[in-house]
């Protein structure tokens, strides 16, 4: 079936998933489903959106998959492929709403603002948890790679963090 028809969501249909799956894609989803699912969770808010877009996701991934083999890095190839499905198709607006939010505006907007691969490390490492070995993993660089990303995106945000999160008085230190 050509690409280029969509059903009426815009997505390719279902029906184009060769069964059975490789394995190695089957131990592909199992190994990246929950990192994946935690950081749609995330930026998409709501457990209904998230199970879609990672469903998109490893569709995506699927229908690439011998090429993806192919690769040197599979882990970031597929990471791209995730970021650009969840992000690009399912919350374009992301950062457009996150400057929009009534509170915490200016931290939001400080948030919105990250490269996207320091958005990607501080969603994986405050919001899913994640240690620097696995969120380097799962992206497909390395641990100081890892490390420098979160570094930078913790001295761009904390100057925006310290102002808005500190008392407004004596008493609400107490």
């Amino acid at each position: 079936m050509n690409d280029d028809v969509r059903e009426e969501d815009g997505h390719a249909p279902v029906a184009e998933v060769p069964l059975p799956l490789p394995l190695e894609f089957e131990a592909h989803y199992l190994t990246n489903q929950e990192a994946f699912h935690d950081y749609a969770l995330f930026v998409l808010r709501t457990n209904e959106r998230a199970e879609k877009a990672v469903h998109r996701v490893f569709l995506e991934i699927l229908r690439h998959w011998d090429a993806l083999l192919a690769e040197p890095d599979l882990q970031e190839q597929t990471w791209q492929i995730m970021r650009r499905v969840i992000i690009g198709e399912l919350i374009g607006g992301l950062r457009e709403e996150l400057l929009a939010r009534e509170h915490d505006t200016e931290l939001h907007a400080a948030f919105a603002r990250l490269p996207a691969r320091q958005f990607d490390v501080i969603v994986l490492r405050h919001i899913g948890g994640y240690d620097t070995k696995h969120i380097a993993w799962y992206m497909g660089l390395t641990p100081s790679t890892i490390t420098h990303h979160l570094r930078k995106a913790q001295e761009r945000l904390a100057p925006v963090y310290q102002r808005t999160t500190r008392p407004i008085n004596k008493e609400d230190t107490r």
